[in-house]
């Protein structure tokens, strides 16, 4: 009987070995792309460069603390820069 589906089994296993390997590189380029995407959009919170931005667990910002670090922090209307031109380092 296994020598009658040899023939049949060795191309099949080819072919799902292939089909294993390309679902599994396509599987790891959407991770990757998907995880490159993520860290584009938190890149673009402002908060850490924000003057009202405490960088202390219990109160994060002083104007709206509930969204600090947030992806709701993106487009902030109340953003002020930290780096004032006229400041004294």
């Amino acid at each position: 009987m296994v020598e009658a589906l040899q023939p049949i089994l060795v191309p099949l296993c080819f072919i799902f070995a292939w089909l294993f390997a390309l679902l599994l590189g396509l599987t790891l380029f959407s991770s990757l792309r998907d995880a490159l995407r993520r860290a584009k959009q938190m890149h673009s919170i402002p908060c850490a460069d924000c003057q009202f931005f405490t960088n202390d667990y219990r109160l994060k910002c002083t104007v709206h603390p509930g969204a600090a670090n947030t992806e709701q922090a993106i487009g902030c209307r109340d953003y002020s820069s930290a780096s004032r031109p006229f400041s004294v380092p």
